[in-house]
């Protein structure tokens, strides 16, 4: 059974990195995830775009002054541990902290898998009885780290209860998990997924992926599977400098969403995370090349530019 790499050991044994000793303040500081699935279509290549988003780089050892920890401004928002309410109608509920691989680039990046699994039971019981006491919310965004690498037992509870609370209409679940590990989209994840429509209400997947390379026809199986039981499912990417910020290989990727069932939504500009400039691309050519689709691709192929910033989101074009 693969396993998956987790350390600079893992890397250098695998032959994807040579220097460990050039990478250890990194890896300190960031922690390493390289799922099985995405191994396969890595290549060892430090141009290649799947090693770049996945493979530490001494290029997160440059640490700008505007580069901070919580690059949102998450933390003002949160009431109580687990929750981010930031928008009136809609709220974050962050249930773990790990991923099934960790994205360098990742705007939570100082956060994921430092402070344990997931929320403790007491920190649970908190968040859901804000949740039931604030009726304005229509929408909870399960995110985190990924919420889909928890056990089904434990999605069952927080599903459930999250289906229980008459104002909540919509759950979204942030993951991705069907792209990076697909295998763990079990028939018993879909079955639970079917339990939470048939209390009347609607799940919707926002699946993260940045290169059609990440879009395998695995993958593929695995969309068709939740579409099948009712899930929407929209899109997530992140512009990125050398993986994905020219016309081609942002269009290929959208049209690769399309193919696989999926809904082109949101393309973020980066987040001022630390050791994440080599990923930056400038405002400038990123609304120039959503210009540039929006006139050669199908509407249904753009997605919407954003960037986030600590007071909610600033639409780009």
């Amino acid at each position: 059974m693969a396993r998956y790499w987790t350390t600079l050991k893992d890397l250098h044994n695998a032959k994807i990195i040579n220097n460990t000793e050039a990478l250890s303040s990194v890896a300190d500081h960031f922690q390493i995830r390289v799922s099985p699935a995405m191994q396969a279509v890595l290549k060892n290549d430090e141009k290649d775009p799947i090693y770049q988003q996945f493979i530490p780089s001494i290029h997160e050892s440059l640490i700008l002054d505007d580069e901070v920890g919580d690059p949102i401004g998450d933390i003002p928002y949160t009431p109580v541990t687990g929750i981010v309410h930031r928008y009136e109608d809609r709220a974050l509920l962050k249930v773990t902290q790990l991923c099934a691989v960790y994205c360098r680039f990742c705007f939570r990046k100082e956060m994921i898998g430092q402070y344990g699994e997931s929320l403790s039971k007491d920190e649970l019981n908190d968040a859901f009885h804000y949740i039931e006491t604030h009726p304005e919310l229509w929408e909870i965004i399960l995110t985190g780290g990924d919420p889909l690498i928890l056990s089904v037992n434990r999605l069952t509870d927080i599903l459930h209860r999250l289906a229980d609370i008459e104002h909540i209409q919509n759950i979204r679940i942030h993951t991705r998990i069907p792209v990076v590990s697909p295998e763990m989209i079990t028939e018993e994840l879909l079955t639970l997924f079917t339990a939470i429509q048939d209390k009347g209400k609607t799940i919707t997947i926002v699946i993260h992926a940045n290169h059609a390379n990440e879009l395998t026809d695995e993958v593929a199986v695995t969309m068709k599977q939740l579409q099948r039981n009712g899930i929407m499912l929209i899109s997530q990417s992140v512009m990125l400098q050398g993986i994905n910020d020219d016309f081609k290989t942002l269009a290929n990727l959208m049209r690769r969403f399309i193919a696989v069932g999926i809904k082109p939504y949101y393309l973020h500009q980066l987040d001022f995370a630390r050791g994440t400039s080599h990923f930056r691309v400038k405002e400038e050519k990123a609304v120039a090349l959503i210009r540039e689709l929006r006139l050669k691709l199908s509407g249904i192929c753009v997605p919407v530019l954003i960037q986030e910033i600590p007071h909610g989101k600033k639409p780009l074009f």
